[in-house]
């Protein structure tokens, strides 16, 4: 095992930050093996895969994409911007983020919802109140990072919503088994939660890392600012080096102990060993 650099500072946090959520650079058409990308499919904020069809989704700056068969194309003509995106089932998806040119509404949605992979969104709660930066369904509830307040919230519902904290942290995931149990990136080093997000300690053996993923299967992966996947069984246990990305990572999903899905350069990049090597899902 592999132990982490010395710990991310604030500066590195911000920068990364201020890369996910700029709307004014150009695109590079390459991922991170230089071939093109699909188009307009930039700044990738959140990755899931639908377990009823398989595909892939990809919440973007410019929209959701659908990704299948080595294609990605835009559900809709609705180019939203999506902060925070996330799988609660099939065809059932939670977003965050700012409406597109001609939707109207408040500047941050709050929490949306689809039942038709992506089709339509119903409003749910919190519309100019929260833009979740990262969002996560799981033991039948929604928790969420607002970016606005830097809040980590809970909600039974969808629609009321209960503090967690105001750990000034990342990224989040929470633990398959006991929903007590969370691990969040932050600028001191990974922490870790037993008390349902209220408390959180440092993980002094883990790496640095800027995302981080929990599979259903008990895996847990997370990738470093410069790319370095690490994979672990248990957040205070051995986390082993794995492989690169090849650029800055902007998100990461982990869908078990073999599969891991990361963005990088403005492509989604799939790994089918556990996060050693990794390819462009879509086709060259």
């Amino acid at each position: 095992m592999k132990k982490s650099a010395p710990a991310l500072g604030l500066a590195m946090f911000v920068l990364l930050a201020a890369s996910a959520c700029s709307s004014d650079e150009e695109s590079t058409p390459n991922d991170a093996s230089g071939s093109a990308q699909a188009p307009q499919m930039e700044h990738i904020h959140g990755i899931g895969v639908d377990p009823g069809s398989g595909a892939v989704y990809a919440g973007t700056h410019y929209g959701l994409f659908r990704i299948e068969d080595g294609a990605a194309a835009r559900v809709t003509d609705q180019v939203q911007d999506y902060m925070g995106f996330t799988v609660a089932g099939p065809d059932n998806f939670l977003a965050s983020g700012h409406p597109g040119e001609g939707q109207g509404g408040p500047s941050a949605v709050g929490l949306i919802e689809s039942t038709d992979g992506g089709e339509s969104w119903q409003e749910l709660s919190l519309g100019g109140e929260a833009d979740f930066h990262a969002l996560e369904y799981r033991h039948d509830r929604v928790y969420g990072l607002n970016s606005m307040t830097g809040q980590l919230l809970v909600s039974d519902d969808k629609e009321s919503w209960q503090e967690l904290s105001r750990e000034p942290i990342a990224d989040f995931a929470v633990s398959p088994d006991d929903e007590n149990i969370l691990i969040a990136t932050t600028e001191q080093g990974l922490k870790q939660s037993t008390d349902g997000g209220s408390t959180f300690e440092v993980l002094p053996e883990a790496p640095v890392m800027v995302f981080v993923g929990w599979a259903d299967d008990g895996t847990l992966a997370g990738v470093t600012p410069d790319g370095v996947i690490y994979s672990a069984d248990s957040p205070d246990a051995g986390w082993t080096e794995r492989g690169n990305v090849g650029g800055q990572p902007e998100a990461l999903t982990v869908h078990s102990a073999d599969e891991i899905y990361a963005a990088a350069n403005g492509t989604v990049l799939l790994s089918t060993d556990g996060g050693a090597t990794f390819r462009s899902t879509i086709a060259q």
